[in-house]
Formats: C-alpha cells, sequence, structure tokens
C-alpha cells in the first residue's frame, strides 16, 4: 500500500479533517504515514515509535474514525501512567471536535463517581491506566462488549510497571473481533511475543530504529562535581533560550531538594512525582505548560506521556540507569520535529551508565567542560554565576586535551592515576 502524503489522501471525514487542521498539523508524521491508513481499513497494526513522533495521532484518528455515537464503549486506550492517560483522552477530545463522540480518562487517585457515570453513560472512548481500569471491572462498571479497538500504548513501559496480569484480564474479556493496537518505543522480548499472541496479521511500522533519539535535538553531557550541581543548572539557566526546562532526578527526595535550591534562587519552579497527589501533579504540569513557572523537576513518573510543547530543555540531573530512559527523558524537547537540547550531568560514578548509553545510542555523546563545575580540574576556582566560567586544558599525561575531549576512561584515569 502507498503510504499516503497528506490527511486528505487518507480518506478521513470532514470533521476529523476539520479537527486536525484546528490541531495545527498540517502533513502527517511518519509513523502516521505508516500506521493509520492500515488501521483505517481494520488491519491490526504494531508500531513502533519513540516519544514525539506523533503515535497517539497514529493510532486515534483510525480509532475514532470506526465509532457510531450512542453506541457505548467503543475504543479503549491503555496507558502506562496518569499523565499519559490524561494526555490521551484530551487528543481524542481534541481530535474529535465537530462530533458527538464523548471521552473519558480512567485514572487511579482521583474520585469514583465521575469515572462510573461515564462508564454507566456509555462513553465512546476512554483511555485508562490498567489498575484503574480493572478496578471499576471487578465492580462491574465495565461493558466491554461493543469495543472495536482496543489500543495498548507504551506497551514495554506497562509491563515493566507489572500491569500484565491487568492487560491479560482486559484482553480475555474484550471481543475476538477486536482490532488491536499496540504501540511501544522498544522491543525486548516479551513485548514481541505479547504482540504477536494478541494481534492478527497485524502490521508492523516504525517510525525510527529502535534505541535513537529524535532528530532534532542537541545534545551535551556536563562533567560535575556532585555537589556542583545546583550551581551548574544555575550557571546554565542564565544562558539564552533556557525558556522552559524539564529536570530529571534519579529519586523524589532529589526532586525537592532541588526545587528547594532553585526557589531560594527565585526560579520558578515546582516537582512533580509520584508522592504529589493528582491534583498538585496537575496543578505542576498545569503551570509549567502555561509558562507561569520556568522549571518542571521530576522523576521518571514523567519521562513518557508528559506532552508540553515548547521543552526548550531537558536535563538529566542524575543519569539514568536505563539506557533507554535516556531517549524517553530526552525525547520530551524537539517535538514532532521542533528543535530542542538535552542536557546530561555527569559525576565520576556515573561514567558506567554514560558507557551503557553510548553503547545503545552507538555514537559518542558531546562533551563539555566548564572548569569550575568540572571534576577533572581540580576545583581551584570558584563558579560564578555572572559571567562565563573559563575552559582550562588538563595535562598530566593527557597531552594538550580539553576535559570535554577526554574519553571517560582518560577521565577515570585522571580521577584516579594509581588504579
Amino acid at each position: 500500500m502507498e503510504e499516503a502524503q497528506t490527511f486528505e489522501e487518507m480518506g478521513l471525514s470532514e470533521a476529523r479533517l476539520a479537527a486536525i487542521e484546528a490541531q495545527g498539523w498540517s502533513i502527517p508524521t511518519p509513523i502516521q504515514k505508516k500506521a493509520i491508513q492500515p488501521a483505517l481499513q481494520g488491519t491490526d497494526v504494531v508500531g513502533i515509535a519513540q516519544t514525539g513522533t506523533g503515535k497517539t495521532g497514529a493510532f486515534m484518528i483510525p480509532s475514532l474514525e470506526q465509532i457510531e455515537p450512542g453506541g457505548g464503549l467503543q475504543v479503549l486506550a491503555l496507558c502506562p501512567t496518569r499523565e499519559l492517560a490524561q494526555q490521551v483522552a484530551e487528543d481524542a477530545r481534541l481530535l474529535s471536535r465537530g462530533t458527538s463522540v464523548r471521552v473519558a480518562d480512567i485514572v487511579g487517585g482521583v474520585n469514583y463517581d465521575p469515572q462510573n457515570e461515564a462508564l454507566s453513560s456509555g462513553y465512546e472512548v476512554i483511555a485508562a491506566t490498567p489498575g484503574r481500569f480493572n478496578d471499576h471491572m471487578e465492580r462491574g462498571n465495565v461493558d466491554l462488549s461493543n469495543l472495536r479497538v482496543l489500543i495498548l500504548d507504551e506497551a514495554d513501559r506497562m509491563l515493566d510497571m507489572g500491569f500484565r496480569p491487568q492487560i491479560e484480564d482486559v484482553l480475555r474479556r474484550s471481543p475476538q473481533s477486536r482490532q488491536t493496537m499496540l504501540f511501544s518505543a522498544t522491543m525486548p522480548n516479551g513485548v514481541h511475543a505479547l504482540a504477536l499472541r494478541i494481534t492478527k496479521d497485524a502490521v508492523w511500522v516504525e517510525a525510527t530504529p529502535q534505541g535513537t533519539t529524535a532528530e532534532g535535538i542537541e545534545e551535551m553531557v556536563y562533567t560535575v562535581k556532585p555537589g556542583k550541581k545546583p550551581e551548574l543548572l544555575m550557571y546554565l539557566l542564565e544562558r539564552p533560550g533556557w525558556n522552559q526546562v524539564l529536570v530529571f532526578t534519579r529519586t523524589k527526595a532529589g526532586a525537592d531538594v532541588l526545587r528547594g535550591h532553585l526557589e531560594k534562587a527565585g526560579v520558578g519552579v515546582d516537582v512533580m512525582h509520584s508522592d504529589r497527589g493528582m491534583k498538585q501533579r496537575v496543578r505542576a504540569l498545569d503551570r509549567f505548560s502555561s509558562g507561569s513557572i520556568r522549571v518542571l523537576v521530576a522523576t521518571d513518573v514523567a519521562q513518557r506521556g508528559l506532552d508540553v510543547e515548547g521543552i526548550s530543555h531537558v536535563v538529566n540531573y542524575d543519569v539514568p540507569q536505563d539506557p533507554e530512559d535516556y531517549v524517553h527523558r530526552i525525547g520530551r524537547t524537539g517535538r514532532a520535529g521542533a528543535a530542542g537540547n538535552a542536557v546530561t550531568f555527569v559525576v565520576s560514578t556515573d561514567l558506567g551508565f554514560l558507557r551503557s548509553i553510548e553503547m545503545r545510542l552507538k555514537r559518542k555523546l558531546p562533551r563539555e567542560s566548564l572548569p569550575e563545575f568540572d571534576y577533572a580540574q581540580g576545583g581551584t576556582s570558584k563558579a560564578t554565576l555572572s559571567g562565563r566560567p573559563r575552559r582550562t586544558r588538563t595535562g598530566g599525561g593527557m597531552g594538550s586535551k580539553s576535559a570535554s575531549e577526554l574519553s571517560p576512561e582518560e577521565l577515570e584515569a585522571l580521577l584516579n592515576p594509581d588504579s
């Protein structure tokens, strides 16, 4: 089948085309070009796509085209996190403009009553987290008899989070005649086996090779002393263009501590992690999306599913321990073809994680050395936030290379000359 180059060539309804135009989407993304047409014909689809590639449109546009208003629950999208489910539901609402299709998100951490109402009233589209949706199934609130399309979004993440039993329960209760679409950023053995088992003669589509990052993202690594991380971040925030910054920490406690540092420095900041209540997380995301705060500090709860336009920079304040998490984190910037920037702070004990990331990416990440912060420079000068730190050359058997030109092994040798 020849791929359509425009949404108009796909044969979509006038209402759908108008909703797409209202979204500002002019040309389908690669994953949309590959997935929408077979899905419109009722074919099962397995999609391999990174975040920021337009995959929600790839599965939601054809799903909405199949809905009969008033026919009860017909499209169910299961997502690993509340934030992703809410974003998928919001996209579905926007793509349903001009129609009578009703959309709800079914997620944990909020009151059951509105969700009960949506399910009992037969909302046509539901985006849900597996845990809360299964709670409703156990309570007898869910009727899947008219389900036309079952979508598993971020399937790899859902399996990583232990949602396989809930997914299997939904699969058992769903009509065998349904259309199934499974989307995943990676395709490990468990996800591959699941995709083969639950789909029938599926079309497999891939937007980007596994383990690659979205185009248009400029990446940089800074080697830094652990105690200098807050000062380095403050220095970078003073650079032009650092307008909307998403910072990832490894722990919830680390996120809270960093928030305190930034607040004391007068930076507009909020925090997002699993210890925060649902209202607090929604408020933080709304403040960040609207631009009322400049920095959002988050744990990996936000690495997938957080869809905010215009994020200028993603900062890995702590190096992710899983190379795939690096890809997903930095995918929050440079979305849908826009330019973006990703910065990673690396302390000496993180070199192994950095090597794993580079091995997965099959390329070396560029380095920049700022001597006032760099653990390889001996810490002889004090950081100043008003002027650009000087750059120095390192000696000691490494020739005239700068720290940014040293390999991780050379940096290790420089720090531990007797090893």
